[in-house]
């Protein structure tokens, strides 16, 4: 029987699924990989955490499935979006350590961009704002902060991708260079009404077009993997970024489906179908999937901090142990109080967009403990879903009443009642969390 293996690329650990022909999972393997802060605002990956993680969880699960490699008709990749690599064409080595999604390095560029009034330009053409979240701006600081690196690229010796880029890449040997629609629409340089990159603002941010990958649809031939990993070589059919992978596995196919994943970021999804809806209310307009050369659009709410706020709770304050005690917490929490904690580490993303902002906690008494932070982390996940989709329904007034959800946080039952109290409408939970991977 045919079986596909799911790679799922995320931010602090990368997991690998075996699915059968009926999209059951039947193994998996993860791990985490270390963080870097060498500033603060600044998040970096050693880049190749990110490619041995992926290699052995790949592997694992596939031994844990207790399948020959044969049997694997095909590999699809999912990733951590608009995290920023680059890399030498003719060795393979990384120039610098991966700008992760959350860094806030170019926040001064970005503004200044503004100031000067490129904005509308970017987001008419991109569907997003100039904000140090997509890849772009981070893109140039490399440029900008490696010795040569500029110089280089115009001689087309260097290659930048996302994350999938450089999976592929290791993957193929380097045979393939090449990103999908839904990830290179988070990079702020493609045109998603033309479906190409864009020469102005690559010209913008001073980006040699010699570095940038082939894109290509979702479902398409992204070259097959060295022989050496796995005793053979297997085809690559699919990729997506994380959040539209997550869409397609919550099989929001119809204009108006919602969707939210709670990972390390909260990120909900909603299909406009044909339409590229341009949000009123600071939402991005972005690819949902390309299939076939057809592209469906979404309207999407980007929030930094979700379950990275639970990780906080037990590697930063030592609160919990694992994540799942977090909701003994929150029930046992004195509801008397009236904790507020607003998780702006890296600054908020949608529908504020303020990079400059960072974390507090409101309301604390002599009696404010662990549960009461622990509640007050999981209700954060929860408001801010709720700014989310009160800015999608006033963009886009026909979206449904259901939010779909899915990743980690979703199997609190504690958190998704709450979130579902405070919309006031059903939240649907999938029998498989990881829809991402599925």
């Amino acid at each position: 029987m045919p079986h596909l293996l799911s790679i799922d690329q995320g931010t602090t650990s990368s997991r690998a699924m075996v699915f059968d022909a009926g999209l059951r999972p039947i193994a998996s393997a993860q791990h985490e990989f270390p963080q870097h802060y060498p500033a603060s605002g600044w998040v970096e990956h050693d880049p190749s955490d990110l490619w041995v993680s992926v290699a052995g969880v790949a592997r694992a699960a596939v031994e844990k499935a207790g399948i020959p490699a044969r049997a694997i008709a095909g590999i699809g990749i999912t990733n951590q979006r608009e995290t920023t690599l680059l890399w030498d064409r003719r060795t393979g080595q990384p120039l610098h350590r991966a700008i992760v999604w959350q860094d806030r390095r170019t926040a001064d560029l970005c503004a200044r961009l503004r100031a000067e009034g490129h904005e509308p330009m970017v987001a008419a053409r991109t569907g997003l704002l100039l904000d140090p979240y997509f890849s772009g701006s981070k893109l140039q600081w490399l440029l900008d902060h490696v010795d040569g690196a500029r110089a280089r690229a115009r001689r087309g010796e260097l290659a930048f991708g996302t994350v999938d880029s450089w999976l592929i890449w290791n993957l193929t040997g380097g045979r393939v260079h090449a990103t999908d629609a839904t990830n290179a629409a988070r990079t702020l340089l493609f045109n998603i009404a033309e479906n190409r990159w864009d020469e102005d603002i690559c010209a913008l941010f001073d980006i040699p077009m010699q570095l940038l990958p082939e894109v290509r649809d979702c479902a398409a031939d992204y070259g097959a993997t060295r022989a050496d990993l796995f005793g053979r070589e297997i085809p690559i059919l699919g990729v997506a970024g994380d959040q539209q992978a997550a869409t397609v596995g919550q099989a929001c196919f119809s204009p108006g489906m919602m969707k939210s994943t709670y990972g390390t970021g909260c990120f909900a999804l909603l299909n406009t179908g044909a339409d590229r809806v341009a949000s009123s209310n600071r939402l991005l307009t972005t690819i949902a999937y390309r299939l076939g050369g057809r592209t469906t659009y979404a309207l999407e709410g980007s929030i930094f901090i979700a379950g990275a706020v639970v990780q906080w709770l037990r590697d930063g304050l030592g609160l919990i142990r694992h994540a799942s005690e977090t909701q003994a917490l929150a029930e046992a929490a004195d509801p008397g109080q009236d904790l507020v904690l607003v998780p702006a580490f890296t600054g908020l993303g949608a529908p504020y967009w303020r990079p400059e902002c960072r974390g507090a906690v409101f309301g604390l008494t002599r009696n404010s403990g662990p549960a009461e932070l622990a509640r007050a982390a999981l209700e954060s996940v929860g408001f801010q879903t709720r700014d989310l989709l009160e800015a999608m329904r006033a963009d886009w007034p026909d979206a449904g009443g259901v939010l779909r959800v899915d990743g980690g946080m979703a199997s609190s039952g504690w958190t998704m009642q709450f979130l579902s109290d405070i919309l006031g409408a059903p939240v649907d939970r999938p029998a498989v969390t990881e829809t991402t991977a599925l």
